[in-house]
């Protein structure tokens, strides 16, 4: 089998280096059941008896003649695409964050397939987890988390579903051979959407930059915009990570009483956050916030390869606001960028990723992006996740927490998903620059305390008073 690697897709390989690998992850935690001390060892040796089926089967072929093509492996070697790992006695939760950030770090071997999964015993609270990477060219976050969702199940029982690299793949119907003159027609018409799409993302952003440079506020989506931070100093190997977790309805509630969706209130406290945590560690930036925001273009149910995703760079919250002021300033700026996209054709969106990511890369290989205006300050990412209780060999999971990519100068990626009754977030950063994401977790904590907290005070003041009550008198027989 062999196929060409689609332009978004060859994308993610051209602008990967040792220092920027492009491969995004997770970390599952999982809660051991009772008098099993061997489950883990049982889903290790499951998976080892596995084959890994499309994508998960393919790696990259770059050289030669040919445009880039994806090619099956000749080879596939079990123990080193499962791994079985254990944290030491008296380890804490802090050192599997370390352990997955370690794991995190290194690129992906372009000469096997293109994953791998570690399994980690041993994690504090009779837990263990599963940490799973995979290249963006051949998955994004959204058909990824399907896929390991598919790798479980929904009820307590002893049961170990074939895991999500060796999913179960639609087998498509062949078509009957198309007459020459019909192939070349489509080749045109496929030709022309593009070339179409290219110039309604060119006339866009011309009419945009000239607005900016003239002196306007930047409205909508506008890559290229933001102001230098910490977050945005030269990539290192070194990563840190965190995670968190918040209640979900909790959190649609806030929502709603501000107006706001439930990513616009994740989006505020990340935003509020970051700003706290920069101030703390004497960086304060003065600066709205530019978040690159990825938007699937997946259609319900599809779990193909590749990525299909677009972005909006969406400028947040003024840096002096309070959390209060800043979920409406949110709210603003990301309806304005939605507003774009939803006008943009698919084709269109698709070339709209491919030339920005593309201008980002030249400027990150040519070191430009060292001095002049980076893409964005951090990338916020939403991938829809499940509300039902789902389990693996009987262990059920407690928490699933995105652990994703940081590229082209920036250095912090916030990448959330809900699961049962909480929203989990992953925070993955430079290490060298953003080495204390645990604390920059606590920030956003707090940021949603208070939020939650003033929403609970402007509830209770708007309530109605009522009369005091009297003492009722007490009947007989009471």
């Amino acid at each position: 089998m062999s196929k060409p690697i689609p332009p978004l897709d060859l994308m993610w390989f051209l602008m990967e280096t040792q220092a920027s690998p492009t491969h995004v992850g997770a970390m599952l935690l999982f809660e051991k059941p009772g008098n099993r001390p061997d489950v883990v060892r049982e889903i290790v040796q499951a998976y080892r008896k596995y084959e890994p089926t499309p994508p998960f089967n393919l790696v990259p072929d770059l050289g030669g003649p040919r445009a880039p093509r994806f090619r099956e492996a000749t080879s596939y070697d079990a123990g080193y695409h499962v791994q079985h790992l254990a944290l030491p006695d008296g380890a804490s939760y802090e050192d599997l964050l370390r352990l997955v950030a370690d794991l995190h770090e290194p690129m992906l071997d372009r000469d096997r397939p293109l994953f791998r999964d570690w399994f980690i015993d041993g994690v504090p609270g009779n837990r263990f987890a599963l940490y799973t990477k995979v290249h963006h060219a051949i998955i994004d976050g959204v058909s990824g988390t399907k896929r390991i969702h598919g790798s479980l199940t929904t009820g307590s029982r002893r049961s170990i579903p074939p895991p999500a690299f060796a999913g179960e793949v639609p087998v498509i119907k062949p078509r009957p051979p198309k007459a020459l003159a019909d192939r070349i027609a489509e080749l045109g018409i496929s030709a022309t959407r593009q070339t179409l799409a290219f110039k309604d993302v060119s006339i866009g952003a011309l009419k945009k930059g000239l607005s900016t440079l003239l002196g306007a506020d930047p409205v909508g989506s506008l890559p290229f915009t933001a102001k230098r931070g910490p977050m945005n100093e030269p990539l290192q190997m070194a990563r840190s990570l965190a995670t968190l977790s918040l209640p979900l309805e909790e959190m649609r509630e806030v929502g709603r009483h501000h107006g706001a969706t439930l990513n616009d209130v994740a989006v505020t406290l990340v935003d509020e956050g970051l700003h706290r945590y920069l101030r703390r560690t004497d960086r304060a930036f003065e600066h709205r916030l530019v978040a690159f925001c990825p938007v699937s273009l997946r259609d319900e149910g599809d779990t193909g390869s590749g990525t299909q995703v677009s972005a909006v760079f969406v400028h947040l919250g003024a840096p002096q606001a309070n959390v209060i002021e800043r979920i409406g300033q949110v709210v603003a700026a990301m309806d304005a960028a939605k507003r774009e996209m939803r006008a943009m054709s698919k084709d269109a969106a698709m070339a709209y990723a491919v030339t920005v990511l593309g201008l980002a890369e030249l400027a990150s290989a040519a070191h430009v992006d060292r001095v002049a205006r980076p893409l964005a300050n951090l990338v916020i990412s939403n991938v829809p996740g499940r509300r039902e209780r789902m389990y693996l060999n009987g262990a059920v999971l407690d928490g699933v927490f995105p652990v994703s990519a940081i590229a082209m100068s920036v250095g912090l990626n916030v990448t959330l998903t809900s699961y049962g009754d909480s929203m989990d977030f992953g925070f993955v950063g430079n290490g060298a620059t953003m080495h204390d994401l645990p604390s920059l977790a606590l920030d956003v904590r707090e940021a949603y305390e208070e939020l939650k907290a003033a929403v609970t005070s402007e509830s209770s003041s708007a309530a109605p008073r009522r009369r005091p009550a009297r003492a009722a008198k007490r009947r007989p027989g009471k």
